[in-house]
């Protein structure tokens, strides 16, 4: 394991059963639970875990933004919707891409970005 390096991330999840549902639906993550209110995160490029709670995790409160990469954007959009998926923020062009930003069924603010 490379030391100081980020290796988990924790996010918070107001339905734990419902977000793990939409993340194995959208983009195929798989998950063990720990208990009714852990489950952790497998298959999604860097490991981490969903906590039972009432919070959300936004930009609009400080929180940070996980970016997902996309080869292909408009299905990762169209996934996200066909999900129940939120879309924050449509399809915008940036230096060096294009991104959407979406909420998964507890809140949570997420984006995806493509070249």
């Amino acid at each position: 394991m490379t030391i100081e390096k980020i290796n988990y991330i924790e996010l918070p999840a107001t339905d734990i059963d419902g977000t793990k549902q939409f993340f194995a639906n959208v983009f195929g993550w798989q998950f063990v639970d720990y208990g009714p209110e852990y489950t952790a995160i497998t298959g999604a490029g860097i490991d981490g875990g969903f906590y039972k709670s009432s919070l959300r995790a936004t930009t609009d409160t400080g929180s940070a933004l996980v970016v997902l990469y996309s080869q292909d954007i408009e299905s990762s959009l169209s996934r996200v919707e066909s999900a129940g998926g939120k879309i924050v923020k449509p399809i915008f062009s940036f230096p060096g891409g294009r991104r959407f930003h979406f909420s998964d069924p507890s809140g949570n603010e997420y984006a995806v970005w493509s070249e």
